[in-house]
């Protein structure tokens, strides 16, 4: 179970400030426990620390930076069960998926160790013209300096990971601002990283309010931002972050196409659980997906039967695979949206009820293409289907969409797969499989509305350290 209360992290020190922010129990809607949460003046504390620090933390040679990181990683394992019901209460997270991220945490954390030591440069033959004869060039990559993070609801242990670890990796000392609903996981890593060698003041991880996190985006001493939720905010942040780099992990509305040739049964597996695991609330979670004419009425009839069968419950249930939403209000907001989709002209094949933050897995057919169900982000348990007779027509339908992050094909077909990747304007093609699959150590991201910039441990690190040159001159005789 959680703790009563949780301290806020400030210089790599735990500081019980206050117990200003409640974190409640998603299934139950009770208090489940306390957090700190810091104001402007901890933020500036914080930052002028990193500053400080940032001089240590370059020196730290890349062996201590991967020795930070597998302590990490131990912990990570030893604390398994604890940091998994930590999810499962601050998320209402189901508890395998729970399980699920703290496994993942564990995999980012320990590719960071791996990639810590990789950090390398290259030598240039500039001898290119007769003018550099004598002359050689030679790159390193240094950290960036002090990073600025900010990290949402959704996957509170493995969104953060990926800012975390890499920066540890590349040498930056950061700050981050963990989502005001789950903060809990945050808190926890930091507790692990206050056990290790990091230099004072090396990292901060402060709860607050979205106004007292003004800091996090505009303060100039910070030299990078990333930010990962929702698009409106993402861009007004990267409007306000004056001249430091900007990376943005945005939301999407994950497109899936099953072609004639696909395994139907395969295909209908692999999204009902990319569609409907942690209740739809994934970025790339599928939300449309687009069936060949030709395996429609079969499609359609396994797949609502498969989706209305799924349990729903508590999370703490190990046979439960729809929990509640992040909050009531969200399921109202997405329980709106399908009852417009009805009304405007969609089929509700399944599902569609609403109790408190609890939402049935639903599935919709058909209806307008420019219906907030099928334009927006849903980020819940939510499917619409469409039928197509020419996969041109399917590619199209995919890119008709003001997000860009990933999608999934399911084709025998090489050359499908090929013209998919070439056409599709999104950040990431998944053939076989659904556009909810990721691993921790590829580039992730989206264009569009989705992003800018691209997660995942090393392209991370490129983001997070600057190529620094040195030429070196040889006196010609």
């Amino acid at each position: 179970m959680l703790q009563s209360a949780y301290p806020y992290y400030l210089a790599n020190e735990a500081v019980f400030a206050n117990k200003d922010l409640a974190v409640t129990d998603k299934y139950t809607g009770e208090t489940a426990s306390y957090v700190a949460k810091a104001d402007s003046t901890a933020i500036d504390k914080a930052i002028a620390a990193a500053v400080a620090a940032q001089p240590a933390m370059t020196a730290l040679p890349p062996y201590e930076r991967q020795a930070v990181l597998e302590h990490c990683v131990k912990r990570f394992r030893e604390r398994f069960d604890e940091m998994a019901m930590a999810l499962c209460i601050e998320a209402g997270k189901p508890i395998k998926d729970a399980e699920g991220e703290v496994t993942r945490l564990i995999d980012t954390f320990k590719i960071a160790a791996e990639e810590a030591v990789r950090i390398d440069g290259e030598v240039l033959n500039l001898e290119i013209t007769p003018r550099a004869k004598g002359y050689q060039g030679m790159t390193k990559k240094v950290p960036i300096g002090p990073c600025s993070f900010i990290s949402p609801f959704n996957f509170p242990l493995n969104l953060a990971a990926h800012k975390v670890a890499p920066a540890i990796a590349a040498g930056c000392t950061f700050v981050l601002k963990p989502a005001s609903r789950t903060p809990i996981g945050a808190l926890i890593i930091g507790e692990i990283l206050a056990e290790t060698q990091l230099p004072k003041g090396a990292f901060s991880i402060l709860p607050c309010s979205r106004d007292g996190a003004d800091l996090f985006t505009e303060d100039e001493r910070l030299k990078l931002l990333s930010f990962t939720g929702s698009p409106d905010i993402g861009w007004a942040l990267k409007a306000r972050a004056g001249k430091k780099p900007v990376i943005l992990e945005l939301g999407g509305n994950a497109a899936c196409i099953v072609d004639e040739d696909a395994d139907l049964e395969d295909a209908i597996e692999r999204i009902v659980f990319g569609a409907y695991y942690q209740s739809g609330q994934s970025c790339i979670s599928v939300q449309r997906i687009l069936v060949h004419q030709s395996r429609y009425d079969e499609f359609k009839q396994c797949f609502v039967d498969k989706v209305s069968a799924l349990k729903s419950g508590d999370p703490k249930d190990r046979d439960t695979f729809i929990g509640p939403m992040i909050a009531e209000s969200e399921a109202e907001r997405l329980k709106q949206w399908i009852d417009a989709g009805v009304a405007a002209g969609a089929t509700l094949l399944c599902g569609g009820q609403q109790k408190g933050a609890m939402l049935e897995a639903t599935v919709l057919e058909g209806g307008p293409l420019n219906t907030d169900i099928n334009t927006e982000e849903a980020f819940g348990p939510v499917t619409v289907l469409h039928a197509f007779d020419d996969f041109e027509e399917a590619l199209a339908q995919t890119n008709n969409s003001k997000f860009g992050l990933q999608a999934g094909i399911f084709t025998r077909d090489i050359y499908k797969a090929h013209k998919a990747w070439d056409e599709l304007d999104v950040g990431g093609v998944v053939i076989g499989d659904v556009p909810s699959w990721r691993v921790d150590n590829m580039p992730y991201g989206g264009v569009k509305d989705s992003g800018l910039g691209r997660e995942g441990i090393r392209w991370a690190i490129e983001d997070m350290t600057e190529t620094r040159l040195m030429v070196i001159r040889t006196p010609q005789t």
